[in-house]
């Protein structure tokens, strides 16, 4: 099953507007915390190459951060992603 996953940190205001985003598709996602969290974070940046919260991936695509995430709704690309999540198709 296909699943959305977001590194985050609780006071980030990109990672709000990001839960903001994907809560208002009816999307559930899994957030990672990585608030103080060295080795989640380290985590991140090897699967990203990027260091900064937060970074959103829906199955193995990683979308990217919050500005990413925004365009590709912006662009139509994100419905039908997340519709293929709701199927649990990969």
């Amino acid at each position: 099953m296909i699943r959305v996953l977001m590194y985050s940190t609780r006071w980030c205001p990109f990672c709000v507007m990001a839960r903001r985003l994907l809560k208002s598709k009816g999307v559930a996602f899994e957030e990672i915390p990585v608030d103080g969290d060295a080795a989640r974070r380290a985590e991140m940046q090897e699967k990203t190459g990027r260091h900064t919260v937060p970074q959103i991936f829906i199955g193995d695509r990683h979308v990217g951060g919050y500005d990413d995430l925004r365009a590709l709704d912006g662009q139509g690309g994100l419905d039908p992603l997340l519709r293929e999540v709701a199927r649990g198709a990969n």
